[in-house]
């Protein structure tokens, strides 16, 4: 469970956030929340975590990160349904889509996800040899998701545009390697401005197939911080969401700072406007 200096500070934050928290981002697309952003609060206590999310005015959650895997998931099911959440999408790990399919699928079902999410590759991986293999495993499970009603996509972090093999970069290998009418994609903007990628070059690459963004900012020294509060020019970037096919922007902060809701109060405040024009 959370100490009572962080519950304080959270339910403070949660009082003085304005009152069109709830309603901000009516007028355009949904704003949600990947859920590894809060892992430390989700992990000790994921039905006040939730709840606390939805009451920032959150619409949708990703879950990804604070051992949801391993929770009760009719339970969380039922708490979303409640709090009037939706989950559209679910982090699910490269050796479990590989090797426990039908585990994954039921777990994706149940938390009422429609589209699988491989969030990362370990660096055993980052090679000509084990690219190869991601590859191939990516285009199996693929077709498997989609068969039974599902969307898959492949998350970025920044290893994708910088590591070379075979004379282009592994992201290149998944653009080209994919079946486009089964592998889509969800940008992680912060990651690949990280990585010296220009997202709107990158966005129109991969016009129609991007699922979602994961909208995190990033401060002059490099870091992360909440959106509206860096230099990522997002306004800009959703310019393309027309061409892009985006469907979801989740907010993330992986180094999101305790006591967490003030964050991400910040964060959804700020998107909800930019998604509002």
């Amino acid at each position: 469970m959370m100490d009572r200096r962080t519950f304080l500070a959270a339910t403070a934050a949660l009082a003085a956030a304005p009152a069109f928290a709830k309603t901000a981002a009516k007028g355009g697309k949904p704003v949600g929340l990947q859920l590894y952003t809060l892992r430390t609060l989700f992990q000790a206590d994921p039905v006040n975590t939730l709840t606390q999310v939805a009451r920032v005015g959150y619409q949708e959650i990703e879950y990804g990160g604070g051992g949801y895997d391993a929770m009760d998931h009719a339970m969380l099911r039922r708490t979303t349904d409640r709090l009037g959440l939706k989950a559209p999408s679910a982090h699910i790990p490269y050796d479990s889509l590989a090797n426990h399919f039908d585990q994954s699928v039921k777990m994706a079902r149940t938390l009422g996800a429609d589209t699988v999410v491989m969030p990362y590759i370990d660096q055993s991986l980052r090679n000509e040899e084990g690219w190869r293999q991601v590859v191939a495993t990516m285009n199996r499970i693929a077709p498997q998701l989609h068969s039974e009603g599902f969307t898959f996509a492949y998350h970025n972090h920044d290893f994708e545009f910088t590591t070379q093999v075979a004379g282009s970069d592994l992201y290149e290998r998944l653009i080209h390697d994919t079946d486009p009418a089964l592998v889509k994609f969800e940008i992680d903007l912060y990651w690949a401005v990280k990585a010296g990628q220009d997202p709107k070059a990158l966005i129109r690459r991969l016009a129609g197939r991007v699922h979602a963004y994961h909208v995190k900012d990033m401060k002059p020294d490099g870091s992360m911080t909440s959106v509206g509060s860096g230099t990522i020019d997002f306004a800009d970037i959703f310019r393309l969401n027309g061409i892009s096919g985006v469907k979801h922007f989740f907010v993330e902060n992986d180094e999101c700072p305790a006591p967490y809701i003030p964050d991400i109060t910040t964060s959804f405040n700020n998107l909800s406007r930019l998604l509002g024009r």
